[in-house]
């Protein structure tokens, strides 16, 4: 869910103009889940930039307190959220931890990096929410610690129904700064793509898994 209409639509250009958001529908990417998609997000890259990221970063706390206050700890879901989740905590001066896909194989089998006590409230931070698999696995992790998850905030989501479904089933609030919608408006407004372009970003969207190019 978007909060401001307006922080989705400056996202969704400065996005853009870093190229953080790849369109391709002519050349379409694939996805690690084998799906092939006209767009690629990788908002890695706005630790790149300076004042993008503080931006994002100072977006990102504002959401958090505006939602949940001050928690006692910021968790970013590794990898691609640590850098931002930590950006996060440090504007909000909180506690920062992060949480991997699994345990270490080795040393102490971390799951959970970082010192978090047990009934601490916690705000997950992402930088991608697709099917919100990976998400909802580290909020699992943080919960089995004995952490009080109180929501999640994201810089962009695909806005898949499958996700909704994910995050209500775990009983999870999501919030982000920019959306699918929010971007592909802003890509149009702005002709970073054509009309047959926009024809089959809308396409995708209603049916991902199946879409062929």
């Amino acid at each position: 869910m978007v909060l401001d209409k307006d922080t989705a639509k400056k996202t969704a250009e400065l996005l853009l103009q870093i190229n953080a958001i790849k369109l391709k529908p002519e050349n379409p990417f694939t996805w690690a889940s084998g799906w092939k998609s006209p767009i690629y997000c990788d908002n890695r890259i706005i630790l790149s930039y300076p004042i993008i990221r503080n931006y994002i970063r100072e977006e990102m706390a504002k959401q958090v307190e505006a939602l949940y206050g001050k928690p006692d700890v910021i968790a970013g879901v590794a990898t691609g959220a640590i850098g931002i989740g930590m950006l996060v905590a440090e504007q909000l001066g909180l506690p920062f931890v992060y949480v991997r896909p699994e345990p270490k194989s080795h040393g102490r089998q971390n799951q959970i990096e970082g010192y978090l006590e047990p009934d601490q409230n916690v705000v997950v931070i992402e930088d991608l929410i697709s099917t919100g698999k990976s998400s909802l696995n580290a909020v699992d992790a943080l919960k089995n610690s004995g952490a009080n998850i109180k929501g999640m905030v994201a810089i962009f989501t695909y806005g898949f129904e499958v996700a909704a479904q994910n995050f209500e089933q775990q009983q999870i609030e999501l919030h982000t700064l920019c959306d699918y919608e929010s971007l592909i408006q802003q890509a149009s407004d702005t002709q970073y793509i054509r009309e047959e372009q926009l024809k089959t970003l809308l396409e995708w969207r209603s049916n991902p898994s199946d879409w062929q190019s």
